[in-house]
């Protein structure tokens, strides 16, 4: 383990009687993309979601670097250098793409405040646009700044809504399905992404585009029902009969 790592240990959810994640365990090191793949109703979401404290689990343990994430508020995390995006866009269709990036700041609640109250925060308020641009830039979309995201298409509002993650810039990136919705000629864009953001942090990739989690992630994870049926790598997925039979007898990925 790094001192960067995400570790769940034997995490179970409950929702009254529904037993949403049983005894899930998993590991995220800094440099690598795992990808958590599973049907419908597997509990990928679910698993983010405890992670990120908005649902506690029955049992079971996270920490991030050596430090228990159970007591944290979810507020905390992009503080501890956790971001993460949703299934939807999630986007202000009143604010434009610049605005809605800087809104994902870790500092977002302090700066506005200092924007009402005193010209003093004119230094932080350019220092967190100056985040916010160069997180555009690397998605390749600075020059959309000014505009309103519903102008943009699906591929490029998708790109902002990662760009919005990157303003807390974290060691720890928690991606859920990215891919929905993107042409084969996005998808194969946000894979050259991913592996160079994994340069500098870890990657969950929570995603229903199998073949896009084969070609991109150094591990995965399969759930199914709540628990995991497989964890390797892709190789090792593409070969487990259990993922198979989990996906229909449909096969797993292209070789």
């Amino acid at each position: 383990m790094t001192a960067a790592a995400l570790e769940v240990g034997d995490v179970s959810v409950r929702f009254g009687g529904v037993v949403a994640l049983d005894g899930v365990s998993l590991t995220v090191d800094r440099h690598e993309i795992v990808g958590i793949i599973g049907p419908n109703g597997a509990g990928k979401t679910t698993l983010f979601n405890a992670v990120c404290r908005l649902i506690a689990p029955a049992g079971g343990t996270i920490s991030y670097a050596g430090r228990s994430l159970l007591r944290e508020k979810a507020s905390r995390l992009p503080h501890l250098g956790i971001a993460r995006t949703l299934q939807g866009l999630g986007l202000w269709p009143t604010l434009t793409v610049l605005e809605n990036v800087i809104a994902g700041s870790p500092q977002r609640t302090r700066l506005f405040a200092d924007m009402l109250a005193s010209p003093a925060s004119d230094t932080r308020a350019q220092t967190t646009e100056g985040h916010a641009m160069s997180a555009l830039g690397e998605l390749g979309i600075a020059d959309r700044a000014r505009v309103y995201p519903g102008s943009l298409p699906h591929g490029v509002q998708k790109r902002v809504v990662i760009a919005r993650a990157l303003t807390a810039q974290p060691s720890l990136l928690l991606l859920d399905e990215p891919a929905s919705g993107l042409s084969s000629a996005e998808v194969e864009e946000l894979i050259v992404l991913l592996r160079e953001l994994r340069t500098r942090m870890g990657i969950a990739l929570v995603e229903h585009h199998v073949d896009m989690v084969m070609a991109v992630s150094d591990r995965v994870t399969v759930l199914n029902l709540g628990r995991v049926i497989a964890s390797g790598t892709p190789a090792e997925i593409r070969a487990n009969t259990d993922v198979s039979t989990a996906y229909l007898g449909q096969p797993v990925a292209h070789a």
